[in-house]
């Protein structure tokens, strides 16, 4: 399975994982207004009369790329597979029974700040008897463990589910599969649809508005970013695989489109029709790859003075110009490459200023 982090022949899920603040509080802080599922913390009366109305609205239909999905009954035993999905359902107030660990990009409990947050204000933090449990995908998905949690329900409305791992997967529990593209959803699409599939329609719309509301006020404190042509890529000074492209599926690239960015015309024309999350280019033609910024992830510091010394990539017009973004933090290249309505409030405060910082840069 190859891994929408860092595409390649070579790249799979596997093999990458093993090489490889503020507006979070506020959100965390939005989700206790919401009921918690019966398997997070005790619900209130209220929360109750809540979870009450939320069950009026099953069974619901959830629509995928392999068919549909019949939910009779508000899901209480929920589990999720791939990211996103974990963080969806807990910025809804829901504490799934198991959760993927993060092993790539994720803390030494194998989980993120902005979900150990948001799980600390359920009452739910990792080493508490109400945690998730955790189990690895290194190696793709785990049906045995997540078996073993008896769900009532699996999440993977983001994901790069193959039909046979659906297959496998609804044998346990109705599973929400991706809409259409393996890992194109849109971080909105995502909460939108597990919202639905959870009962919390209403509370999904509520986060989706809150959280772009969120982005919109910070962004707006930099506003040479608005305008700016970007690529988004994959870059390997040391690979003859030489350069990934991100496309318009990619979250990557949408979410800087969504901050009023603008996808370089090279990529627009290159991938018109595409289905894929990226496309190769030849490091031989990596001079025409024209845009304003550019944006990559490195493992290193010393990654990043080696693509700008390197005879082909050096040449792309955005690192000439000083307008690179290459950001070696993981744990911040995981936040926007699997953007979650937690993940992007809390990767701002970082991520916006590199942007500025290369948008001053452009000529």
């Amino acid at each position: 399975m190859t891994s929408p982090l860092f595409p390649g022949p070579s790249a799979t899920r596997r093999t990458l994982f093993k090489s490889a603040g503020k507006a979070t509080a506020v959100l965390a802080a939005a989700a206790l207004t919401l009921s918690a599922c019966s398997t997070g913390p005790a619900s209130s009366s209220a929360d109750t009369s809540a979870s009450s109305s939320s069950s009026s609205q099953f069974p619901v239909t959830i629509e995928h790329v392999y068919g549909e999905t019949i939910i009779e009954e508000q899901p209480t035993r929920v589990a999720t597979v791939s990211w996103v999905n974990d963080d969806v359902a807990i910025a809804l107030g829901v504490v799934p029974v198991g959760v993927p660990k993060n092993e790539w990009g994720g803390n030494e409990q194998g989980s993120t700040p902005w979900k150990d947050a948001a799980l600390e204000e359920l009452g739910a933090g990792f080493g508490s008897d109400k945690a998730p449990v955790q189990y690895s995908e290194a190696d793709g998905i785990n049906f045995t463990e997540i078996a073993k949690l008896t769900p009532d329900v699996i999440l993977a409305a983001y994901s790069g589910l193959t039909e046979e791992d659906y297959k496998k997967l609804t044998e346990i529990a109705p599973v929400v599969a991706h809409p259409e593209l393996a890992y194109g959803t849109s971080w909105q699409d995502s909460t939108s649809i597990i919202g639905k599939a959870l009962g919390k329609e209403a509370e999904a719309a509520k986060l989706v508005s809150d959280t772009e509301a969120t982005i919109k006020e910070k962004v707006a404190e930099y506003p040479q970013i608005t305008g700016k042509s970007f690529i988004y890529g994959n870059l390997e000074p040391a690979s003859a695989e030489g350069v990934n492209v991100y496309t318009a599926n990619d979250n990557r690239p949408r979410f800087l489109s969504e901050i009023g960015m603008e996808l370089a015309p090279v990529v627009e024309e290159n991938s018109k029709g595409s289905k894929e999350f990226f496309i190769p280019w030849s490091a031989e033609k990596a001079n025409e790859l024209e845009s304003d910024i550019f944006v990559t992830w490195v493992p290193d510091a010393a990654t990043t003075d080696s693509i700008k010394s390197d005879p082909l990539l050096g040449q792309i017009p955005a690192i000439k110009n000083g307008a690179l973004v290459a950001d070696s933090d993981n744990t911040l290249t995981l936040s926007i490459s699997a953007s979650s309505p937690l993940s992007l409030p809390w990767s701002l405060d970082t991520f916006l200023p590199q942007l500025a910082s290369a948008a001053d840069a452009v000529k």
